[in-house]
């Protein structure tokens, strides 16, 4: 599954974290990458992070947008605090605090359990985790 976020769904979360500086520039990376999450995720993280050493042969690379979610998803299904953030952010997808407390909490979660991430990155992991609804995500195991 390609992860993607339609135009409107870009502008519309855009416009409830227009005062939230990181997700800004999560939004650029998404608007030039036509919603693509995943490599929004990538070119995030090589923008953020120094240049790794990757497999040469594309075939056997990992996706780092893969191992990442699968190290949050370690992280994150467990957390109660978390999944009741979640739950009150569905129940009111139109404020800008609960999404702005998500990504926030998914930056202290993260680091708390040795993956810094930057709240950018932290804005896309978390579009694509309130897209798709956590308990997929938490139940989805196939990269």
């Amino acid at each position: 599954m390609k992860p993607k976020l339609t135009s409107d769904e870009i502008n519309a979360k855009q416009q409830l974290l227009q005062d939230y500086e990181p997700a800004q520039e999560a939004f650029a990376i998404l608007e030039k990458n036509q919603g693509r999450l995943d490599v929004s995720f990538d070119e995030l993280w090589a923008e953020k992070n120094e240049p790794q050493m990757f497999e040469k042969d594309p075939s056997k690379r990992k996706s780092l947008w893969n191992v990442m979610l699968g190290e949050i998803r370690k992280e994150l299904c467990g957390d109660d605090g978390f999944r009741g953030k979640v739950k009150e952010y569905t129940k009111k997808p139109d404020s800008a605090p609960l999404l702005t407390g998500l990504i926030v909490s998914l930056v202290g979660i993260a680091g708390a359990n040795g993956l810094p991430i930057d709240p950018a990155i932290a804005t896309i992991i978390v579009l694509y985790i309130v897209k798709i609804g956590l308990n997929t995500f938490c139940e989805y195991t196939e990269p």
